[in-house]
């Protein structure tokens, strides 16, 4: 009888300790993003000239946004620049627009390259390769096809890069969008998302994010250059973790990544939400164990029993409580990294914000009843530690 009710305590002190320390976690967020988010950048002419940048771009097909997208990247005010756009077929409709905006602006250094290097099983890095060795300068942003960029958003980028810097990522965010699903992407991005982009930037844990992201090439290559991650689909956090493990840097840009894909659905952001959660529980397999803790629903219940069993505290007070503040310090989150009012009413952040908190455990449970991970036409299948072997494979480089 006696080992139970330590058990029973210990499990109870395992959920309040837990409890205090993610609302630790939130009040550092918000406060680090009140401090980093959104500065103004510096226009000032620089003492020295200001390094360039090879902009890779890969691109697999056309959204409704694609060129809008696109044309951000020809408008960037940013003195020495060039964009690699990388194609894996010739028949891609997505070089149609390229050419339609190289010629728009013909200042702009631009080329495409066509048809990728398989340098390992990742499309997205076998894509890049040929613009990659091609690149001219020493500082390459790699950037996902929806991506819009405002025009300042390369020289903050550039300006957060110190010297003891190798890698700066702009936090994912959204673009303003109607629609149930383009704010419920705005909720989970500036909520949840934010609160661990900010929180491991702060504490100098990798959580690098690879769709908006500007590296030294001189720190790439001591990894062993692009190449070296072909065989991970999660290249993004193999590669912080190789550059951090010699001595460099990683840093949150002050000015958030707009994701602005034309095409936007409730399946189509839980799809990305269940790879995304069978890529971590593959690379950190205590994530599966840990990461619930990290939702404000099955942390709540925990804590609102550990709170009755510790201190005679009424359970379901409890979690109201819990809910309701968790709710208000989520709508602050929001606000923080919308720099303003989000495009919504606070109606429609309540039903996003229910929709995505009861969705997480259920995204979690899926991911680890079923790892093989669908990305775009094709299956992987993850080894613990996460290299990745495709399944069926299509396309031959």
């Amino acid at each position: 009888m006696i080992p139970m009710v330590y058990t029973v305590y210990g499990f109870a002190i395992f959920f309040m300790v837990a409890w205090v320390c993610l609302w630790l976690i939130h009040i550092m967020a918000f406060s680090y993003s009140k401090w980093k988010l959104h500065r103004t950048v510096d226009r000032s002419p620089p003492e020295q000239p200001l390094p360039g940048v090879s902009i890779l771009k890969p691109l697999t097909g056309v959204d409704p946004n694609l060129f809008s997208n696109l044309e951000t990247f020809f408008t960037l005010d940013y003195p020495t620049y060039e964009i690699l756009f990388c194609v894996e077929n010739e028949q891609d409709p997505a070089l149609m627009l390229v050419n339609s905006l190289i010629h728009k602006y013909p200042r702009v250094d631009a080329r495409y390259f066509i048809g990728g290097t398989r340098v390992g099983v990742n499309p997205k890095i076998n894509n890049m390769h040929p613009a990659y060795m091609a690149a001219k300068h020493p500082l390459i942003l790699v950037s996902d096809s929806g991506i819009r960029m405002r025009e300042d958003s390369l020289l903050d980028m550039v300006q957060n890069m110190k010297e003891d810097v190798a890698i700066v990522h702009q936090m994912p965010f959204t673009w303003d969008a109607d629609g149930f699903a383009a704010v419920y992407e705005k909720v989970y991005f500036g909520t949840a998302q934010a609160r661990m982009y900010l929180g491991a930037d702060f504490l100098g844990i990798n959580c690098h994010v690879g769709m908006s992201s500007l590296v030294r090439r001189c720190a790439l290559e001591e990894a062993g250059g692009l190449a070296a991650f072909g065989e991970y689909l999660a290249e993004d956090f193999f590669m912080a973790k190789a550059v951090l493990s010699r001595g460099w840097r990683l840093r949150v840009a002050s000015l958030p990544a707009l994701q602005n894909s034309g095409s936007k659905s409730i399946g189509g952001m839980q799809a990305r939400l269940k790879r995304w959660a069978r890529l971590r529980i593959a690379m950190v397999p205590t994530t599966a164990l840990l990461e619930p803790l990290s939702e404000c629903l099955p942390l709540g219940a925990g804590a609102a029993w550990a709170a009755g069993q510790l201190f005679g505290a009424e359970p379901l007070p409890f979690f109201l409580v819990h809910m309701l503040v968790w709710f208000l310090s989520d709508w602050l989150m929001l606000r923080s990294v919308q720099n303003g009012s989000p495009p919504f009413t606070k109606v429609e952040f309540l039903l996003a914000w229910v929709w995505s908190e009861c969705c997480a455990p259920l995204v979690l449970a899926t991911a680890v009843l079923n790892p093989e991970i669908a990305w775009r036409a094709r299956n992987y299948r993850l080894d613990w530690g996460g290299r990745a072997h495709e399944l069926k494979p299509k396309l031959k480089f």
